[in-house]
């Protein structure tokens, strides 16, 4: 097997011309993620035996890559002129020019300049002995346009006051620490400690982009719309573990439409498993204040130092569960810089696997729907016995002992909820 090389990761913005592309013998290929200004449209994934790549060869490419998204915005907004495209998912062959979908692109950006600023945004960032980290996150935060209410760090039983530290040389950001462990711990305490009628979560190996909240916010201006989640973007791909997690494993992202999650997405999943999880990342999420009164904080059984994850997705499936509607508002950017090595995503595929069966019974135990147990006894066994064919047939790039882990998380899942089958007391 030929050893990994990095992807470069490029963000490229349409308002600005088009480059030609060199090759780069450092790299493998080229992650190429396409913006108009503020707003990402889609992405290339380019191996650098295709170099050099003239600025017109480059525009076809890219025409193909965000007609999907261009489409999805223009239809939303209720554009009813004449598209270049001739529906979301095609696009003529002709098209001599990027150029041509230049009024569509405006008219996308002017229509979606109109941010609300009525709505105080709380943002939380819950953290545990990772420092620096941890600083790239809050310097990111600060550079945020307008800048919210209020940003405050739950810092979840350190083990020295390095965090408190980083936090003391920043202005405008509140230091809270919770000594329970857990990730849900942590927020259900950043919840209660914060002040804003919306809370927006990220992570402290994340940075934000300036416009995050404010396109929250615009998400948001749907009084229905109660939890909101967006687009989360890799920072790098320079290790194979970074490279895995992103294309095998699909990483944060959800792609660059907007979608709506509402009862009937609800009722219509329900029997099979409504597959919350595809809904968005904890990493960049939202609510209104008022859904933690109506469907209960997060379980403390979930989440980062307990069961491992599905802390957020079970929070979602409450408030479908409980007819509130979701959304994924792709506008709304941040950076996630993934585990760079191998062990370490070992172990972040166990832990996610075991909090993805635990939560699975969680939703079962309070509502009984047994699509929950339908993915876990049906769907997941035949998704492990699908991917360990192919690893036996040389046909997966997933290393063995991930693939191991993944299953093993599985099995302790079980064992984990049996454990702890009865609620925490969260107070």
């Amino acid at each position: 097997m030929n050893p990994f090389k990095p992807w470069q990761v490029l963000h490229l913005d349409l308002s600005d011309p088009i480059p030609d592309l060199e090759a780069n013998d450092h790299y493998q290929g080229l992650y190429l993620v396409i913006f108009w200004a503020d707003i990402p449209l889609g992405h290339l994934e380019l191996q650098m035996a295709q170099f050099p790549m003239s600025a017109s060869e480059l525009k076809n490419l890219i025409l193909q890559a965000i007609s999907p998204s261009i489409g999805s915005h223009l239809l939303k907004t209720g554009f009813q002129g004449e598209l270049p495209i001739d529906s979301p998912k095609t696009i003529p062959p002709n098209l001599p020019d990027v150029l041509a979908l230049e009024k569509p692109l405006e008219l996308v950006r002017s229509l979606t300049q109109s941010l609300p600023t009525e709505s105080s945004v709380s943002v939380i960032v819950c953290t545990r002995d990772r420092p620096h980290a941890l600083k790239d996150c809050l310097r990111s935060l600060q550079a945020l346009n307008p800048p919210p209410f209020e940003i405050l760090v739950i810092d979840n039983a350190p083990s020295s006051d390095a965090t408190y530290q980083i936090v003391a040389q920043l202005p405008n950001i509140r230091y809270v620490k919770e000594e329970r462990s857990g990730l849900s711990a942590a927020r259900n305490r950043g919840i209660r400690e914060s002040r804003g009628n919306i809370i927006a979560f990220t992570d402290d190996d994340v940075e934000v982009h300036s416009l995050w909240t404010a396109r929250l916010q615009q998400a948001f201006s749907d009084p229905q719309i109660l939890a909101v989640t967006g687009l989360v973007l890799p920072t790098q791909l320079e290790t194979e573990s970074q490279y895995l997690f992103e294309k095998s494993f699909g990483g944060f992202g959800q792609g660059y439409r907007s979608k709506t999650f509402d009862s009937k997405f609800f009722q219509t999943m329900q029997r099979r498993g409504v597959p919350v999880w595809r809904m968005g990342a904890g990493a960049n999420m939202a609510f209104r204040r008022s859904v933690f009164e109506k469907v209960g904080e997060f379980d403390q059984r979930l989440g980062a130092g307990r069961s491992g994850c599905s802390e957020d997705s079970e929070l979602w499936y409450r408030i479908l569960a409980e007819g509130g509607n979701c959304y994924y508002e792709p506008k709304a950017v941040v950076f996630h810089t993934h585990r760079s090595d191998l062990a370490s995503l070992k172990s972040q595929m166990y832990q996610y696997m075991r909090g993805h069966v635990t939560a699975l019974l969680i939703q079962f135990d309070r509502y009984r729907h047994w699509g929950n147990l339908r993915r876990l006894g049906i769907a997941l066994p035949r998704y492990y016995l699908r991917r360990t064919i192919a690893k036996l047939l040389n046909r997966s790039r997933i290393p063995a002992e991930v693939l191991s882990a993944e299953i093993r998380g599985c099995l302790a899942g079980l064992l984990f909820y049996w454990k702890n089958r009865h609620p925490q007391d969260d107070v």
